[in-house]
């Protein structure tokens, strides 16, 4: 039988609307330099994935000099913490979903592909920070998703066995790390998609399903 008793967020484009907040910071940051990455590519390449890995593979296939990647890096970060400061808000029905899943005694955490001060920032400016066990970020791990390895770390962290747990991710890097875990995986379009109807159905459909 099973049960699930846990529920990992991914935070951007799941709990905070903040796609276009990292696409716009980094190609603020490109600019300076000449370069950009197109909106398509952005959906299509480089959603989901870390900074320094959409560096990467602008090096690779844009030629942007490796030596730039650190500094890039931090003025993208800044350019973000201003979008943020401006534009993240709390929620009514994300405050609700994760109170009401709190109290009826589902652990929750966060793994998101950002660095470590935009989660912390962002889950505090959306009031949601209290709501969960803890977050990790992309700086608490070797390998930033796709790979599997910080939904694996979440779910030793919490005690459980992957099937226990549900994951809630909206592109296909998160989802394909998700899959990889073990945990089931509950799939999103908009942050709207994220309220406690939706996610409250979707673990009883598992629980069903895997009853029958």
């Amino acid at each position: 039988m099973i049960k699930i008793k846990a529920v990992i967020f991914d935070m951007d484009g799941v709990l905070i609307e903040a796609k276009d907040w990292h696409y716009e910071a980094l190609n603020k940051a490109l600019d300076l330099f000449g370069m950009s990455i197109s909106r398509y590519d952005h959906l299509v390449t480089f959603d989901g994935l870390p900074t320094r890995k959409k560096l990467e593979m602008l090096s690779l296939e844009n030629g942007l000099s490796p030596k730039l990647h650190s500094f890039i890096n931090e003025l993208k970060q800044q350019f973000t913490m201003e979008i943020v400061n401006n534009s993240c808000k709390p929620r009514f029905y994300h405050e609700y979903a994760l109170s009401k899943l709190k109290n009826q005694g589902y652990k929750l955490a966060v793994a998101s592909n950002s660095v470590r001060n935009s989660v912390k920032t962002m889950l505090t400016k959306a009031a949601l920070m209290e709501y969960v066990e803890f977050f990790i970020s992309n700086q608490d791990v070797k390998k930033g998703k796709p790979d599997p390895e910080m939904y694996i770390k979440s779910i030793k962290k919490l005690n459980l066995e992957s099937k226990e747990c549900m994951i809630i991710e909206d592109n296909e890097n998160g989802i394909r790390a998700a899959r990889a875990s073990g945990a089931f995986v509950m799939e999103v379009d908009l942050v709207e998609d994220v309220n406690y109807q939706n996610i409250i159905e979707h673990i009883k459909m598992i629980e069903n399903e895997k009853e029958d």
